[in-house]
């Protein structure tokens, strides 16, 4: 029953997340630019919101398109997908260690993604902070915008700090009893989602980041395991980032020469154009099977 939860979390999570994509775009671009903005700023704020989305949903998929399962996961011992996870925990080996719901070795496992729907490993794991870190910025982004929208059309002020924390259950009160529109309660709804992720990830891009800098994940926290760590915190960093990871803090790219073979086992960084062709195709075959 355990599993049959997990699995089902595994497949809703990563539809919630584009249905919330979805609408943030319908609604900046049918609500948002028409109201609150005149050009020429109305360029500027599209270019910043694409921007910000175009590099959520890239690192997104180069998160699922880069798995974290080892090339030698022949010579570890699986676990069955039935076992308990005491048992489980027998099976940690050299940083793998045997997901359950990926059926795979993972390498240098953190945790299960289940937005996703994938495991963080060594290979994914910039993009998977990077995903946080846009995703986290365009939420809020979004929430800003979504005040200013409430407050041109609707006349509401937020000056007083209390006004946002009284009003979804204020908003619902009236929708009930037909004072306010669908539509109103409906971006109510949506400020409370955008804070929502957009705190929850940058909650999780700030645990990652410190777990890296230590040489650690959050399996190993988990379990009290100590880690002597490679390093010095920014070669543990450089590790995980690459050598041009300044490059990959604007676009969604590969930054580690060794992290992922391509083309069998051949290195293959610079093949950027690929890559893109690889993003797009990811995303349609997701939002295909949502």
């Amino acid at each position: 029953m355990r599993m049959l939860r997990l699995r089902l979390l595994n497949t809703v999570a990563p539809a919630y997340f584009f249905t919330a994509t979805a609408v943030t775009f319908a609604l900046y671009f049918v609500f948002f630019i028409p109201t609150i903005f005149q050009p020429p700023s109305i360029m500027i704020h599209t270019i910043i919101f694409l921007y910000l989305m175009l590099n959520a949903l890239g690192n997104y998929a180069m998160t699922i398109w880069f798995p974290s399962e080892t090339v030698s996961e022949s010579t570890l011992p699986l676990c069955p997908p039935h076992c308990s996870d005491r048992v489980d925990a027998h099976y940690l080996r050299n940083d793998r260690h045997f997901c359950k719901l990926c059926k795979k070795v993972i390498l240098k496992r953190d945790h299960h993604c289940f937005f996703t729907g994938n495991c963080i490993g060594n290979n994914n794991m910039r993009y998977f902070i990077m995903f946080c870190i846009y995703t986290s910025s365009t939420c809020l982004y979004s929430l800003v915008l979504g005040v200013a929208y409430l407050t041109v059309e609707y006349s509401i002020s937020f000056e007083n700090p209390l006004t946002f924390l009284t009003l979804l259950p204020i908003s619902t009160g009236y929708f009930f009893i037909g004072v306010i529109s669908g539509l109103q309660f409906f971006l109510v709804l949506m400020l409370y989602v955008w804070l929502g992720i957009g705190l929850v990830c940058a909650g999780f891009c700030c645990q990652q980041v410190l777990l890296v800098a230590r040489g650690q994940t959050w399996y190993q926290l988990q379990r009290g395991r100590l880690v002597v760590s490679h390093g010095m915190w920014h070669t543990n960093l450089k590790d995980v980032f690459g050598s041009r990871w300044a490059l990959g803090l604007f676009l969604p790219m590969l930054t580690v020469k060794d992290g992922i073979k391509l083309n069998g086992n051949q290195d293959d960084p610079g093949h950027l154009y690929h890559i893109a062709l690889m993003i797009l195709a990811t995303s349609a075959t997701v939002l295909d099977t949502v």
